[in-house]
């Protein structure tokens, strides 16, 4: 698989899982969160809002192999 694959797949897989986690988040934030104190309200929100990183990380990184690997 070339380069320019690999990064258009990657790309297209990342677009498609933030869609997707921020509407499970978002369902998630106004069923759980929604009410609580304050404080866990937002502590909620900012786990949610960092929680999708390491995701995005691992696709960049694979997007960013060289060719072989």
């Amino acid at each position: 698989m070339t380069v320019r694959q690999r990064k258009f797949i990657g790309m297209v897989a990342i677009v498609v899982f933030l869609i997707l986690y921020c509407l499970i988040a978002m369902a998630i934030g106004g069923m759980v969160a929604v009410g609580l104190p304050m404080p866990l309200e937002i502590s909620f929100f900012i786990v949610a809002g960092i929680a999708w990183l390491p995701v995005v990380m691992f696709v960049i990184r694979w997007m960013s192999r060289p060719i072989g690997d």
